[in-house]
């Protein structure tokens, strides 16, 4: 018997060893005894943008500012038909109104609106998201595949890029907006010195929200249900893990050392990059929602139950 080989029943073992540890260290956790605090809101809370540890939510025809030390919001803002994944940034938080086919402007400490920008929403369903980096406001502003740089100093539109048509949610990291080309399949990275696409991706099947950080480009496949994993460094998929939930809506984050799915088929999913494994996940199963990072938080919404768990980093 040669000593350097494996049999083939010890390979069989071995890996339904490996497949059984990996099953054992998923935790499989109620969000509402993980959760450090929750918050119950009257409308439709979903999408979020952090401030600071703060997060302001979109609400309808409404934007609310919400704190960890407060039941109730701290400033509501009117905003005809709010909608998409808003952001936050430069003393201000950005929120597309899908009525107005325009961006406004808030300040972000007294809720006042400073501009309201005409510039077209790629989709007006909502179902979109805006990104803030290397000085500018991003949004897809038409769905035959228009990307639009808002300047901040002036509150008015500086570019409009060419992308591919079916494009709908933004992210901004690593020196790079990107983008998911949601009919094609892929992602794009616009480099902002010069305001022109550098690389395209293929994703998963119908990629829609995406988020920049933790050592990566994070993209939601809605028809896989599957999370794909960009290398900014070479711009190439270097990981897939599959979520198993397939379906609209949805949203993923990126902070505090993990990656955050939320979805309907499991309220939460937390991947830890170091393993590209599913670390947690939370239940009960919940409709569509959205989750955010903060310093020392993690938010998340589930707009069907008016409610908003708040998770300690």
């Amino acid at each position: 018997m040669n000593p350097n080989r494996i049999e083939p029943t010890l390979l069989l073992t071995l890996s339904f060893l490996l497949l059984f540890l990996a099953g054992r260290s998923q935790q499989q956790i109620s969000i509402s005894k993980a959760a450090f605090k929750t918050m119950r809101l009257q409308g439709s809370a979903d999408f979020l943008a952090a401030d600071g540890d703060d997060v302001w939510v979109v609400n309808i025809d409404r934007v609310e500012k919400l704190s960890v030390n407060s039941n109730t919001p701290l400033l509501t803002v009117h905003v005809p038909d709010a909608c998409g994944a808003l952001v936050s940034g430069f003393q201000s938080v950005w929120v597309a109104s899908c009525r107005e086919r325009s961006v406004y402007r808030i300040d972000h400490i007294s809720g006042k609106v400073l501009a309201v920008i005409p510039c077209g929403v790629s989709d007006a369903s909502g179902e979109m998201s805006l990104a803030a980096g290397d000085s500018s406001i991003w949004i897809l502003s038409d769905s035959a595949g228009i990307l639009t740089r808002i300047d901040p100093g002036t509150n008015r539109v500086q570019a409009t890029i060419q992308v591919m048509p079916g494009s709908y949610c933004a992210a901004y990291g690593y020196h790079a907006i990107w983008i998911t080309n949601t009919l094609a399949g892929s992602v794009q990275r616009i480099d902002p010195k010069t305001n022109s696409v550098v690389a395209t991706i293929k994703a998963g099947g119908t990629p829609r929200f995406l988020a920049a950080g933790e050592k990566g480009v994070w993209v939601l496949n809605q028809q896989d249900g599957t999370v794909s994993r960009i290398d900014p460094a070479s711009n190439k998929k270097i990981a897939v893990i599959n979520t198993q939930v397939k379906g609209t809506g949805g949203d993923i984050a990126a902070g505090n050392g993990y990656v955050w799915v939320r979805a309907k088929g499991y309220l939460l999913q937390k991947i830890n990059p170091l393993s590209n494994a599913i670390e947690t996940r939370y239940y009960p199963a919940a409709g569509s929602g959205a989750v955010r990072t903060t310093d020392h938080f993690v938010w998340v919404t589930a707009h069907d139950r008016q409610i908003i768990w708040i998770l300690k980093r």
